[in-house]
This record gives C-alpha cells, sequence and structure tokens, in this order.
C-alpha cells in the first residue's frame, strides 16, 4: 500500500466555480460548478458528449476556461508552478498509451519525475513497488508494457498516479480518474475503486472521478455530479442525488433504485430502455 504524508488543509481541495469550456466551436461545459473536498470521493456522472472529461482535464489543468476559474488548495490553478502542481494532483486519463517498451515498472517510475530522485533513488523504487503492489502488479513489474492487456495497462497507469502522490509534500493532494474501470474486469473494477475510495478516507485524497456505471457510483462515491449537454442538472451526497427520476431523466432509462443494507450498498435494477417501450 502506498504511504502518504496525511496533512491538509481546510476547505475545498479543487473548486471549478461557473466554468465554461468550448471546443472546435461548440460550448462543451456552460457554467459548471462543483468542488471536492479532502477525504471523499465525487463520481461524475452523464451521457455520452456530456461534458465529464472535459471537466476533469479542465480540473487537471490542461487547458482554462472561456469563463470561470478553477482552484486548487485555494489558489487560482494557473497560479501554481507545473512542477509544485505535479506533486499534489495526479491523473489517468481515459487512454494512456505509451509505444516504447518500457517495464510495468518504468512506466510506473514516470510518477516519480516530479520528485527529487526523478525517479532514480531507492526511494522512487520502494514507492513504485508499493504502488504495483496495491493495483495487483507486482508479478509484472518487468514485463513490457506493449505487451500487457488493456486492463493491465489501465492499472499501470493508476499504480503511476499512486506512486506520483506518494511520499507528497504536506497539504492538500487530488486523485482525478477519467472512467478508470472502463477496460478493468469486474473485480478489478471493483478492487481499483475500493482502492480509491480507501485512499480518500485514510490519506485526506480528494478524489474525482468519471464514471459511465451508476452502480459503482452508488457503490464507491460520496458525493455525485451530473452532467448533461454540459450543464449541471443535478449535484450532492450520492444517497440522495442518484434516483429513478434522474436516471430517467438523464439516461432515458426506467430503474428501481434498491435501498442499501448492512451488506449491500444502494443499486440500481435497470427494467427497460424508454426508446423501446
Amino acid at each position: 500500500m502506498p504511504s502518504f504524508d496525511a496533512s491538509s488543509s481546510p476547505g475545498p481541495v479543487f473548486q471549478a466555480d461557473a466554468v465554461s469550456v468550448r471546443r472546435g466551436g461548440r460550448l462543451v461545459l456552460d457554467a459548471v460548478s462543483c468542488a471536492a473536498p479532502p477525504g471523499r470521493v465525487l463520481a461524475v456522472l452523464g451521457p455520452n458528449g456530456a461534458g465529464k472529461s472535459t471537466l476533469l482535464r479542465l480540473i487537471a489543468g490542461e487547458f482554462a476556461p472561456v469563463s470561470g476559474g478553477v482552484a486548487f488548495a485555494g489558489r487560482p490553478l494557473p497560479s501554481w508552478p507545473l512542477s509544485d502542481l505535479a506533486l499534489r494532483r495526479a491523473v489517468v486519463g481515459q487512454h494512456s498509451e505509451l509505444a516504447f517498451p518500457f517495464s510495468a515498472r518504468e512506466v510506473v517510475l514516470l510518477g516519480r519525475t516530479p520528485h527529487p530522485g526523478r525517479g532514480d533513488a531507492p526511494v522512487d523504487r520502494a514507492a513504485a513497488d508499493r504502488a504495483l503492489a496495491a493495483v495487483d502488479m507486482a508479478g509484472r513489474a518487468a514485463q513490457d508494457y506493449p505487451t500487457l492487456s488493456g486492463g493491465e495497462r489501465q492499472r499501470v497507469h493508476f499504480a503511476r498516479a499512486l506512486a506520483q502522490l506518494d511520499g507528497a509534500p504536506p497539504g492538500q493532494r487530488a486523485l482525478l480518474l477519467d472512467e478508470p474501470t472502463a477496460s478493468l474486469d469486474l473485480a478489478h473494477q471493483h478492487g481499483v475503486l475500493a482502492l480509491a475510495r480507501r485512499l480518500a478516507r485514510q490519506e485526506d485524497l480528494a478524489v474525482l472521478i468519471v464514471l459511465h456505471d451508476l452502480n459503482l457510483a452508488l457503490a464507491y462515491s460520496d458525493d455525485v455530479l451530473v452532467l448533461q449537454a454540459g450543464r449541471v442538472v443535478a449535484a450532492g451526497p450520492v444517497a440522495v442525488t442518484v434516483t429513478s427520476a434522474l436516471v430517467r431523466t438523464v439516461f432515458g432509462i426506467a430503474a428501481d433504485l434498491q435501498p442499501s443494507t448492512a451488506l449491500n450498498p444502494a443499486s440500481l435494477r435497470f427494467q427497460t430502455y424508454s426508446g423501446l417501450e
């Protein structure tokens, strides 16, 4: 298990205030606001094209909004030196491909680049090994990355993000995951999300996860932000925000919400697709 310094500051780790984004002449995000405090998991939900990945990339600092702003640890995101931000914010994108014949461990060590050892110090190698073990990839550490399956590659990149945050300076930190379960089998879907939630709790991380699977969001998130056509249609604690009526409105799906029990989280039992009724 990666080891983090768990000091945190008050207030949200990151905050987007009425951000709007245009891509290719189209308004992809329209006055979207959200915030993530330390120690909680925020799931961003919505149909394809809703703007979920764009919001994550905006919060990650990949581009600037046309209006509104993003703050990290109480400071405007553009004011952060990239080297300092890289020690406090790790991102796993939808498509993280590498054509070079690096081993899985070497890919994970790329996450140590912002640290003083630049991936070459014993502390960096120890962090990489902890991260690989945390995602059940220790046995594949020496294997060439291009020969791994899609799901194994995704777990390697998740380990890279964990290694990046391992030993980060005290203060607020965030883990941003864009559809991290898309290529994983059922066991590893739950394993990765359970690990993300556990790190949020134990290490005071703010975790943002873009998800398509509503049942996974119900099982592992604390809060949800639901987007449709670039706008916020619902936001708040997952237990009260995700309802059968919301699922029908946003996704066109009839579903019964099954209440949580001592052994199982809340879940949706899907019935029919409205287009086939």
